[in-house]
This record gives C-alpha cells, structure tokens and sequence, in this order.
C-alpha cells in the first residue's frame, strides 16, 4: 500500500510540467509516494512529457501511474481528478496542479499533519507567482488565523484552504466526494469544499509556504462565473448560518448588501431588521425600499449607522479594501467573529 498518493489533473500543461515533476522528485518526505496522473484530453505533448520522467522518477522510489482519454473536449477538472484518485491506491492523497510546484518539505509536513487530523482538508501557505499578481487574495490565503479558516469560508475568495494546496486521507475523500464532473464553468474545489463542512470535517493548515502557486490566464478557475459562486455563497450561508439566527443586520446598505438581501429566501429576508452603513447619505434616507417585492405594502428595511445597529451582522464590505476602516470599526464593537458576525464579501 503506497501510503501517499500525488494526485495530478493535466490538461495542455507541458510548458510547466519539469518544474513540476522536478519538484516532486526533490520531495523529502521518506515513506511511500506515488504520482497519480490523468490526461483531459491534452492537445499538446503533456503526456509525453510526464512519460519522460518515468524513469527518474523510479530512481527517487516514486511509481507513476498515468491515464487520459483522447476525446475532442476535456472533461473537466472535476472528472481529471476523480480519474486520477481511482486510479491510485494510497491511504493519503496530496493535491497537486500540473502548472504549480511543491517545495521540498510539502508532503512530509502535510503527511504528519493529517497523520494527526484524519477528517480535516490540510492547507499550507504559499508564494504566488508572478509576484503581486494577487495581492489580497494570497495575503488572505496565508494570514486566515486557524478559526476563520472556517468562519471566512462564506467570503467570494471561495475555499479558505485552497485547493491546490489540499491533502487529505483517501477515507475523507470517499465520504465526502467525488468531485463534481459538471465540467467547465463549475467550481468543483468549491463544491467539495462545502460537503466536506457539512459532513462535519474540519480545516487546518500548515503554516509554513509549502507550494509556490502561479497564477495565469489559461487556469481553470477562470471559467467560472461570479454569478455561479454568489448562487452557491448565498445558499450555504443561509443552510449554514442564517438558519440559526432569529434577525440579522446587513452591513453595507449599498449594492452589495441590497443584492445579498433581495437574494435570500422569503423567509430569511423577514430576518433582517436593518441595514447598517458609515455613509451618511444612505443613513439619512432612513430605510431601503424593496422594490421588486410583491408584497404590499412593499417591504422597507431601516438603514442605521453602525454603532446603532445589533448584532448579529453579515459583513458584505471587501475585507482589506477600506485602508483598514472597516475592520477598526468592527474592532471597535468588540464582537467575536462567527457569533457576532461573518464575512460575506
């Protein structure tokens, strides 16, 4: 029994694939690995390119194990996935993206850490590439404290243990999964993100940087729209969270919050018994106005400034955009995030 498997989608990704393999060649980590890989059907040499490595890879103690179909369209990330996991045998597996590179100390860490936490999704921090072309996103990615790993999994950053980053134990992974195989345009990482919570796993990560994550045009993620994931954000929020609460304030009463409260169930939109704001525009209108609604007379929320308004709020307000203003403000009202309060946006 291999006890780690590096599961590895490829889809026309041969420009990246040597520093990837290489990578994973330079692994410290003593026990058992083999390499998993499934071809989407690739137009370019991919599968070539990862046979050629067969044998450097055995030197190093690694099996490599590589499928693919040669249809005229990929599959799908979902489906690359679910073929490489079927097609390994490893207790534990370790997500790999073909475009991005492992550092050296990645599966031991990541291995010992899930050792430890049988039903959790393991995460590490990482370096992106090129330098400062995500800058909040990979700040958030790497400085979440270990509790908003969960209370932040409601946010548009999607995952916060993010998925190229995963490892997990193939137990896990058989409870929670498979991924979905919609294809292109689904955000399968995010789908499987939310079953995993809702089957009561947990999150943790190491916090060392462990992958060096390159962001670029072609990347999968690109596909999905941010209709789709506002869709799927609005209803594990109220499934996980507004189901919970008897009323609720929404802070922002401009668009974002409008469009949030306008989005919820009839049910949850009877909970929200104001909005709450800085903008003294939007405070001396007094109240929003549901237009669309087909009640009559026609729904109208309060708009008060924060320092009135109660607890418990959704935050829908861009972390790390207000030059630290908004989080003073929340600091301020000393309320405990994930009782008092969850990020939305």
């Amino acid at each position: 029994m291999w006890w780690v498997s590096i599961v590895m989608p490829v889809y026309n990704a041969s420009c990246w694939l040597d520093e990837c393999l290489q990578a994973i060649i330079d692994q410290d980590f003593t026990g058992s690995m083999e390499l998993s890989v499934f071809d989407d059907a690739s137009t370019d040499d991919s599968r070539k390119v990862v046979e050629s490595w067969r044998e450097k890879l055995k030197v190093r103690g690694i099996s490599l194990v590589v499928s693919g179909h040669n249809s005229p369209q990929p599959r799908g990330v979902g489906y690359a996935k679910n073929k490489a996991i079927s097609q390994s045998c490893g207790q534990y597996l370790c997500f790999q993206d073909a475009d991005d590179m492992m550092l050296p100390q990645r599966v031991r860490l990541q291995y010992d850490a899930c050792v430890l936490h049988q039903n959790t999704l393991i995460g590490c921090r990482v370096q992106r590439v090129p330098e400062g072309s995500t800058e909040r996103y990979t700040r958030w990615i790497n400085t979440l404290s270990q509790d908003q790993l969960i209370t932040q999994a409601y946010t548009s950053h999607g995952p916060t243990v993010v998925m190229p980053t995963w490892f997990c134990s193939r137990k896990w992974y058989l409870k929670v999964g498979p991924f979905d195989e919609g294809g292109k345009g689904v955000p399968e990482d995010l789908l499987f993100f939310y079953q995993s919570l809702r089957q009561g796993g947990s999150l943790s990560r190491v916090d060392r940087c462990l992958l060096v994550y390159r962001y670029h045009e072609k990347a999968a993620t690109h596909s999905v729209t941010e209709e789709t994931i506002w869709r799927l954000r609005v209803d594990f929020l109220q499934e996980r969270v507004l189901s919970q609460w008897e009323t609720f304030t929404i802070w922002n009463a401009g668009k974002q919050g409008r469009k949030l409260y306008r989005c919820l169930s009839p049910t949850n939109q009877k909970k929200v018994k104001a909005f709450c704001d800085v903008d003294e525009n939007k405070i001396q209108k007094g109240f929003y106005t549901y237009e669309e609604s087909k009640e009559r007379p026609k729904p109208k929320i309060p708009i008060l400034h924060y320092k009135v308004a109660s607890a418990p709020f959704v935050i829908c307000v861009k972390l790390d955009m207000t030059g630290g203003v908004l989080e003073e403000n929340l600091n301020s009202l000393q309320l405990k995030e994930g009782i008092h309060f969850y990020h939305f946006n």
